[in-house]
């Protein structure tokens, strides 16, 4: 879905500036990503050091605002790469005054380069781009490109949550998951109609809920 352009973007973006961690994409190949690293030192930018969450494709910040308020013991990233998707997003969080929620504003492909080995405890990833063309896989987010790249920077009992309204992409992500190192534990294949209980509304998941389709969520973690 195309997202029209903000008015006054910039001073926007500007007057959320205490909400986006600042970094500076070094030049290197991606192909050589495994070789670059520009660690953000997230202790600036929260006032302890909680476990540490990402929302990977978080749009206008529904979940994680909510989320941030619910869990004041984690300290939550929001990652989004369309900037004034990720400007609605900081204002939202910023009439909340959450001191544990702040937002990047990149491509995922660069989390290695700028998140250390081993230090995030949750990734969540909500109604993702399935990009259903099968020359497009490497770009879905439960591809084995970037399931590579949450090993990398996951802990070892880390969890990794999907929701989605694509069964195609669903049973993609299961597949995929298992695959590549990782055990999916939970799949709820009608979500709205099970038992699961303290779930965040997204946007996009109100609307698909509103239509009356069914939605799926899984839970997967590494491979011991």
């Amino acid at each position: 879905m195309r997202f029209r352009k903000l008015k006054n973007l910039d001073a926007r973006r500007d007057n959320c500036s205490d909400l986006r961690i600042p970094y500076s994409i070094p030049d290197f190949d991606l192909r050589n990503i495994d070789n670059v690293h520009e660690y953000i030192d997230f202790s600036e930018h929260f006032v302890n050091d909680a476990p540490l969450v990402l929302e990977i494709g978080c749009g206008k910040g529904q979940f994680a605002t909510q989320y941030a308020k619910r869990n004041p013991d984690k300290n939550i990233v929001g990652i989004e790469c369309v900037p004034g998707v990720l400007v609605i997003a900081c204002e939202k969080a910023k009439e909340e005054k959450l001191d544990n929620l702040r937002f990047l504003e990149m491509r995922a492909e660069y989390l290695p380069v700028f998140i250390k080995e081993h230090s995030v405890s949750e990734i969540f990833l909500n109604f993702s781009t399935p990009f259903p063309k099968a020359r497009h896989e490497k770009h879905r987010l439960t591809s084995p490109e970037f399931l590579s790249i949450y090993k990398k920077i996951l802990t070892p009992d880390a969890l990794i949550v999907q929701k989605t309204d694509s069964l195609d992409f669903f049973e993609y992500s299961i597949e995929s998951f298992n695959n590549n190192g990782f055990e999916v534990t939970s799949v709820i294949r009608d979500f709205h109609n099970s038992d699961f209980e303290g779930n965040i509304v997204t946007e996009y998941e109100q609307r698909f809920a509103e239509q009356g389709l069914p939605l799926y969520r899984l839970e997967a973690r590494l491979k011991k």
